[in-house]
């Protein structure tokens, strides 16, 4: 799958009824975008012109045309990539062992996957910078997003880096309201829309706290209001399986960040790293 689809996917629900005609019938019939020009495309799809134009600027393209190009070039470059089709399905009664190893195995490698597809190297090159700088890296997330910023915040400390996170909300509605311009906000939140990452949004833009988002790829108030925003993808089929491959997703941008971070300056951070792991292997049996 090319991330031009792992995009529209994504974004899906957040567009208008018109612009999710367009991108049905764009993932239905990608074959269709090379050889049947925009009039008789929105004919086909039951909308305008004008519709499909804003459908490419939604998922980032300056119109068609746009979209054509780097289609082409994802389709090219894949064209080689030999791989097995991945089946996913929910949680259900009477599953049996294999089929739920086989659910969970492929749910992870598609988040990984489609996840690093959507990397943009010149945001996520500037997140890294602006994080490195920072006085205080103060990181949010509740619910499962809380166990991923959790993780970020073990790992920042392994290389002593000055970092923050408690999984009380009042814990981080204080680190919002302390935050400062020379700090940083990572903020985890898959939907965009969780209301107390928005709270903490507001509190660290009113600091002017540079913000950096890792949300899933959508119109989202975190999306169109953070600073940065890093995205990732999940196949989440239905509500019953919770937060399982976003996490994945979550985690393998925070496994991204920590090593960027690590080999941005690894001569100083060497020692860091050596002696973190000095100290903690004395303890083991």
């Amino acid at each position: 799958m090319t991330n031009i689809e792992i995009k529209t996917r994504s974004i899906m629900d957040s567009l208008n009824n018109s612009e999710k005609k367009v991108a049905t019938y764009f993932l239905n019939n990608i074959e269709n975008i090379f050889s049947i020009p925009i009039a008789r495309l929105a004919d086909e799809s039951g909308v305008s012109q004008v519709t499909w134009i804003r459908f490419c600027k939604a998922i980032g393209y300056d119109g068609l045309k746009d979209l054509k190009k780097s289609l082409f070039i994802e389709l090219n470059n894949s064209a080689a990539d030999i791989t097995d089709t991945l089946e996913f399905s929910d949680i259900r009664k009477d599953s049996t062992l294999e089929q739920m190893c086989n659910t969970i195995k492929n749910a992870a490698i598609q988040a990984v996957d489609d996840t690093i597809k959507l990397i943009d190297p010149e945001t996520f090159t500037k997140a890294v910078d602006i994080i490195a700088k920072a006085n205080n890296i103060r990181i949010f997330g509740v619910g499962a997003s809380a166990q991923v910023a959790d993780d970020l915040y073990k790992k920042l400390m392994r290389i002593n880096k000055n970092a923050t996170f408690g999984y009380d909300m009042h814990t981080q509605l204080t680190y919002g309201a302390n935050a400062g311009p020379k700090d940083v906000a990572i903020i985890f939140s898959y939907s965009g829309t969780t209301k107390e990452m928005l709270e903490i949004l507001s509190l660290t833009q009113k600091a002017n706290c540079p913000t950096i988002a890792i949300t899933k790829y959508t119109k989202s108030p975190l999306v169109a209001n953070a600073d940065y925003s890093i995205y990732l993808s999940a196949p989440e089929i239905d509500h019953r399986s919770g937060a399982m491959s976003s996490r994945i997703a979550q985690l393998t941008i925070v496994d991204l960040l920590f090593t960027s971070l690590a080999n941005k300056n690894y001569s100083r951070v060497e020692k860091y790293l050596e002696r973190s792991s000095e100290v903690c292997r004395s303890h083991r049996l």
